[in-house]
């Protein structure tokens, strides 16, 4: 099923412009999916910088990596070939997609808390439209397992980060800034329009950086292994936060001014 062919792509535009969240189902082949996992290997095998393990759950694995400075050594074939950029680029409806950024996540052995509720926007100094999270699972997850959203939340509040404290899951991660703290939506889950969706391998959820979302809790004897790749377009702009934001490239800050077009020639243009 995968290709730009096999989904209505107007209805799926209007959708992730008004809810910031869409699926598309069965979006990579069998070779396309394995393809993926073999750059997700790669991240487990080469940390970057940003790799961590989470010293609160020393009993499980709870490993996490993002924007390795080498990852396109693991990364530009699978990109390059994959049908991924296209489906960005016809929810964007725009010939032009960038490679932002990878995340590696595995989760296994006991239980592990669900992920705070969040915006990856708190951490990134990029705004616009033309931006993209596409959410990978290299195993099937039910609903209640899988990544929940807030909809139509990326058209509200910037809220401060999330310093993914454990027993305050809205502590702020930049306690000075102007930026509002998160609300407490576990407390009063009804207040809010969630959505989330059983994922099999080969699903792809496609989400705008700024809608809140968090993650379903790993139990004892599960595995979650699961990848995202972030894209940015032509309307991308630089937006600096308060207390810093990424990405982290040495003199990628100082070279551009807020609403400057979000661009290095670091980033990997694939269309």
């Amino acid at each position: 099923m995968s290709g730009t062919g096999a989904y209505d792509w107007p209805a799926l535009r209007e959708a992730y412009r008004r809810d910031g969240v869409v699926k598309l189902a069965a979006a990579l082949d069998a070779a396309q999916l394995g393809e993926t996992l073999a750059a997700y290997e790669w991240s487990l095998a080469h940390p970057g910088p940003g790799a961590s393990k989470d010293r609160h759950t020393p009993d499980v694995t709870f490993y996490n990596d993002l924007f390795n400075p080498q990852a396109l050594s693991g990364y530009r074939d699978m990109l390059q070939a994959s049908p991924v950029p296209g489906y960005v680029a016809e929810l964007w409806d725009t010939p032009d997609v960038w490679f932002f950024y990878e995340q590696v996540f595995l989760k296994e052995g006991g239980e592990v808390r669900r992920t705070p509720w969040h915006q990856d926007s708190s951490y990134l100094a990029i705004g616009g439209e033309d931006l993209a999270v596409v959410w990978i699972s290299f195993d099937a997850l039910s609903a209640a397992d899988s990544l929940e959203f807030v909809r139509g939340s990326h058209q509200g509040v910037l809220y401060n980060g999330s310093a993914f404290k454990p027993g305050d899951d809205t502590a702020p991660l930049h306690p000075n800034s102007r930026l509002p703290r998160l609300p407490d939506i576990e407390r009063d889950r009804s207040a809010w329009d969630i959505v989330s969706w059983a994922v099999e391998p080969g699903d792809l959820i496609v989400f705008h950086p700024q809608t809140l979302h968090g993650g379903g809790a790993t139990h004892g004897g599960m595995r979650r292994r699961t990848l995202t790749l972030r894209f940015f377009g032509r309307g991308a702009v630089y937006d600096p936060r308060e207390g810093g934001a990424g990405p982290p490239i040495k003199g990628f800050h100082q070279r551009l001014r807020a609403g400057d077009p979000f661009r290095d020639a670091s980033f990997l243009k694939l269309r």
